[in-house]
């Protein structure tokens, strides 16, 4: 197997997404607000109904201190109590991040408690990611709200972004305080994130552990787990499996359902970091009340114009998902079709009933023929560039674009269906059937799919990456995967491409030299890609 070499545009990501995090707006007002004493209380001039600010430190699980922020609600009510939200900060960001959302929700008679994950920036103790550590702070932080704050004990809610949404899921499976929940850019399950298809997300996760070097405590086993991960040290896969299996909210489901919180997920298409399959499993499987939203974008870009108090769709629905489940406002969100996308090609939001009504009809593009690469190169067909791609997909509608005629046949694998008259309205999870026959025990493939122009410009529709180990080489089996799900609308006249090849830029390949493989479609098996349709 080749070990993966920097690339330039690689190392640019990185430190772009560096500099975001530690010189973002809100990290930039936290040299300003750094409180010089455990508390600092801060109000509005003029402005006697404001809420009132405070920066405090909050014991967390042994007593580690958590640097936190709580707006409470302004003017005199006479010991009235408020619904309170707790606020687990994301990865990297200081506790300033949510600041402007919090004021929100006070000026709306919320108390907000915002505080920084242990580990990271002013909090102590070092980064659990996600661990034991960090749900029993969050249930710290709501004792400290009831005990120091007008909260309501009855009506305790959690939201976050990135790291903050996962906190707050796993929470509400540990405290049944926690009555309603909203994760916005999180997991659900952490191994299906950054290790789907059994294949490193390396783009994304070295950001991820960079930022987190950079602004944070890394724990010994965090970092004992993530040398092993971009190793590629398969004697301690089960390990590092077992590992994010704990910090999954999709493991402890049955508390989740049992503890009943109402839960409101929201994700990107072209999320880098948790793709939207993993989300979708798990809002199938939730019981108690619950929506999903998935949009365009990519980890965290549909929230972070709400971050800087500009009009924002997902922290609009978060405020009306709260005051009705913590308030008991009939304001119709619980009227509305649960599930809610926002197709990647334009036009409005769309509203289903379950997840699988997005899909209405699916349509079979056989793959025939014999196709045999070399797992050598990149071919160019490749997933793109983490965030960069996502931002440019949700603002321009730009997806990555390759020229299918112009892909070199020996390095991948290429179908392409007749051209589709009346368009096609791709709506949920391609899926991928072939079979392969590889050289030697161990590679990795990634299938692309194409919406491919008169021209043969081919626009990124999905993609997702497939790992094995311990085949027999030179023996044909099975390959069957799912392709990131996604809401897309191929113009009539278009034609799919499907192309698999072996190398991209966003992921760690395990391809040794001189590997080769073949796609065959046998006739009593053949090999084909299922396309989800809404009519």
């Amino acid at each position: 197997m080749r070990r993966p070499h920097p690339r330039p545009a690689t190392a640019a990501v990185v430190a772009a997404a560096l500099l975001c995090s530690v010189w973002s707006p809100a990290s930039a007002t936290a040299a300003s607000l750094r409180p010089a004493r455990d508390t600092v209380s801060v109000r509005t001039a003029g402005d006697a109904a404001a809420p009132s600010i405070r920066f405090v430190t909050i014991p967390g699980a042994g007593g580690t201190k958590l640097a936190a922020n709580v707006v409470t609600p302004g003017g005199r009510d006479g010991g009235r109590r408020h619904p309170v939200i707790v606020l687990p900060t994301s990865w990297s960001v200081p506790q300033v991040e949510y600041l402007v959302q919090a004021e929100k929700m006070a000026r709306a008679g919320y108390v907000v408690v915002s505080y920084n994950t242990r580990g990271f920036w002013q909090s102590g103790g070092k980064i659990d990611v996600a661990g034991p550590r960090d749900v029993a702070d969050a249930s710290k932080v709501v004792d400290w709200a009831l005990r120091n704050t007008p909260a309501d004990p009855r009506r305790v809610g959690m939201a976050g972004v990135s790291y903050g949404a996962g906190i707050s899921l796993l929470a509400s499976a540990f405290d049944r305080r926690v009555r309603a929940v909203v994760a916005m850019s999180g997991w659900a399950d952490l191994v299906a994130s950054i290790y789907s298809g059994r294949t490193q997300h390396s783009q994304a996760s070295a950001i991820l552990v960079g930022s987190g070097f950079v602004t944070g405590r890394p724990s010994a086993e965090l970092q004992r787990h993530m040398r092993g991960f971009f190793r590629s040290e398969l004697n301690r896969e089960a390990e590092m499996i077992a590992w994010a299996r704990v910090r999954s909210p999709a493991t402890h489901l049955s508390r989740i359902n049992a503890n009943g919180p109402a839960i409101m997920l929201g994700n990107a298409w072209g999320e880098s970091l948790f793709p939207p399959n993993q989300y979708a499993r798990f809002y199938e499987r939730l019981t108690g009340p619950k929506r999903l939203e998935l949009r365009p974008g990519d980890h965290a870009t549909p929230e972070a114009t709400g971050l800087l108090g500009l009009p924002n769709d997902v922290w609009r629905n978060c405020r009306r998902w709260f005051d009705h489940h913590l308030k008991g406002a009939d304001n119709g969100i619980d009227r509305e079709d649960p599930v809610r996308v926002l197709p990647r090609t334009g036009g409005g939001y769309e509203g289903y009933p379950t997840w699988r009504a997005l899909t209405s009809a699916t349509r079979r593009v056989p793959l025939t023929g014999t196709r045999r690469i070399a797992a050598d190169a990149d071919s160019g067909a490749n997933g793109g560039t983490v965030f960069l791609s996502g931002i440019l997909d949700q603002f321009a509608k730009a997806p990555p674009e390759v020229t299918v005629p112009l892909l070199p046949r020996s390095r991948a694998a290429v179908w392409q269906s007749p051209r589709h008259a009346d368009g096609l309205r791709v709506r949920g999870t391609v899926k991928l059937h072939t079979t392969m026959t590889a050289t030697r025990e161990s590679g990795t493939v990634i299938a692309h799919l194409y919406d491919v122009g008169p021209g043969g410009g081919g626009r990124l529709i999905t993609h997702a990456p497939f790992t094995f180990h311990g085949r027999t080489p030179g023996r044909a089996s099975g390959l069957d995967l799912e392709l990131f799900s996604t809401a897309y609308d191929v113009p009539a006249g278009h034609r799919l491409a499907l192309v698999v090849d072996t190398a991209d830029p966003l992921y760690i390949e395990h391809n040794p030299p001189g590997a080769g493989l073949t796609f065959s479609s046998p006739a009593g098996n053949p090999s084909y890609v299922s396309i989800p349709l809404r009519g």
